[in-house]
């Protein structure tokens, strides 16, 4: 990848400048991406791309550079931006959520067994960040047992609001919460006799509830800002205009940004090389975390560990199905892997913090680990969660097809649907990051790297719970949302 030219005629914007808030909620032409070494999209420093005339950022007049944080979070969610566009991100790309109706069963299935570690609360929470147009978490209700679907609340958090489509109760007002009844077949994936449940649509996920906090490929899409070595050897911020064209900015300096970078995402001196500063993430994170007065949060993304970074990041667009060059636009989705041990120790201090709390408050109320710490967070591939969830995509026996042909035929089609959630170089090789809260794991989920008790402060090591399965740069997810649209 060649390196930039640094930027001499625009002022650097510094740490944080100009910088957005962390989305509270978002889900999720052929044209030749400009690829680094480490295959990953990059943005285009010459000709522009379709795009706004005057090569303006949405939200923008004067068609200047600015961080990526910046630039994707009025590409995205901005007045036009693409996660505010009709067609929703299903009309762009394919998710877990979209792939088979068994996703879902299997999150309703962790789901219970939340409830069962909680003790049966009265309200039985399901927050499904970044809800989209409510297909996770509409399925999810529907199969549920008939006694814990009876005390189940749905929440959908979404920034765009509530799709017409999806919530009938504040279809006027689709940047307020509201509560409207999600029908199960928001989605093909999904049968018409799902029936309808009700769901509080939210901005920002609820407050001091207990349950599941789910988060399906939603910090990929936490804007972040984009760090590259220049000739000097030192990490400056990447800039970028409407159109693409990028551009070297000031160094990083001393920070929040430069000690993410160290402890997290080191560079070496040598120039091109490119980090991607996840802190924004995993402030989306904790906080997430903080909202559950007691419960479980899982994290669904692909991602990376720091000892296995892209070396030249992972930033990507997608647009009807097909990666292209990022422009921030607000024509296509702006990605990037997540760095999922920086977004668990975030999470687990949170965690951590708010355990303390509650044991102030409520004496001899919480469970710690046997050494008398709070449980850590877990990090496992997807295949390796979904198999103790009841998905092996193993094929039916033979002898179906005789007694049954018709029962044979669907538990073939669900084998298949099964084995597509847990290929490991699709959708098997995602990352859940799992994080308890004030509770115990769930029984039956793999185990990790990420022990209980263990600091939040460093990196894990260690193999992961399915063997063969490591979480890492897993360039095979995005070649996935290509093939698979």
């Amino acid at each position: 990848m060649p390196s930039l030219v640094p930027v001499t005629d625009e002022a650097d914007p510094g740490p944080g400048a100009g910088a957005h808030p962390a989305p509270d909620g978002a889900p999720g032409g052929a044209q030749d991406p400009a690829r680094g070494p480490g295959g990953a999209v990059s943005g285009r420093r010459d000709a522009a791309l379709p795009g706004r005339r005057d090569g303006s950022l949405p939200g923008r007049r004067d068609g200047a550079a600015s961080g990526w944080r910046e630039a994707a979070e009025a590409a995205l969610y901005g007045p036009g931006g693409f996660y505010r566009r009709p067609e929703g991100p299903a009309g762009h790309f394919r998710t877990s959520v979209h792939a088979s109706r068994l996703f879902a069963e299997a999150v309703a299935r962790l789901l219970c067994r939340v409830d069962e570690a909680l003790g049966h609360p009265a309200e039985l929470a399901f927050v499904d960040m970044g809800a989209g147009r409510g297909e996770l978490v509409s399925g999810v209700l529907a199969a549920l047992p008939a006694e814990v679907a009876a005390r189940a609340r749905g929440y959908a958090v979404e920034r765009a609001g509530a799709h017409p489509g999806a919530g009938a109760g504040n279809r006027d007002a689709p940047h307020a919460a509201g509560v409207g009844a999600v029908r199960g077949a928001a989605h093909p994936s999904f049968a018409e006799d799902a029936g309808a449940y009700r769901v509080t649509w939210c901005r920002t996920p609820p407050q001091g509830v207990r349950g599941l906090l789910f988060a399906n490929e939603w910090l990929d899409n936490v804007p972040l800002d984009i760090v590259e070595t220049g000739p000097d050897g030192v990490p400056h911020r990447v800039l970028v205009r409407g159109d693409g064209t990028e551009v070297l900015g000031g160094p990083v300096g001393e920070g929040p940004d430069a000690r993410w970078l160290r402890r997290w995402w080191p560079l070496a001196a040598r120039p091109g090389l490119r980090a991607e500063i996840g802190r924004t993430r995993d402030e989306a994170w904790a906080a997430a975390v903080g909202t559950l007065e007691a419960g479980y949060a899982v994290a669904a993304d692909y991602g990376h560990r720091r000892d296995s970074r892209p070396p030249y990041g992972t930033l990507s667009g997608f647009r009807a199905g097909r990666e292209v060059a990022p422009v921030p636009d607000g024509s296509c989705d702006i990605t990037a892997h997540v760095a999922l041990d920086a977004c668990a120790a975030a999470g687990a201090g949170r965690a951590a913090e708010g355990a303390a709390d509650h044991r102030s408050d409520h004496p001899g109320g919480h469970r710690p680990g046997r050494d008398g710490t709070p449980p850590g967070p877990r990090l496992v591939t997807q295949r390796a969660a979904l198999h103790t969830l009841g998905l092996s995509g193993g094929r039916p026996p033979l002898s179906l097809a005789t007694r049954d042909p018709a029962a044979y035929v669907r538990a073939l089609a669900a084998a298949g649907e099964a084995a597509e959630l847990t290929a490991r170089d699709g959708l098997g090789g995602f990352g859940w990051l799992m994080q308890p809260v004030r509770m115990p794991h769930p029984p039956g989920l793999p185990e990790d790297a990420l022990p209980a008790g263990s600091p939040p402060g460093g990196p894990p090591a260690g193999p992961l719970a399915d063997a063969g399965d490591v979480v890492h740069g897993m360039g095979g997810t995005d070649e996935y949302r290509r093939r698979q649209h």
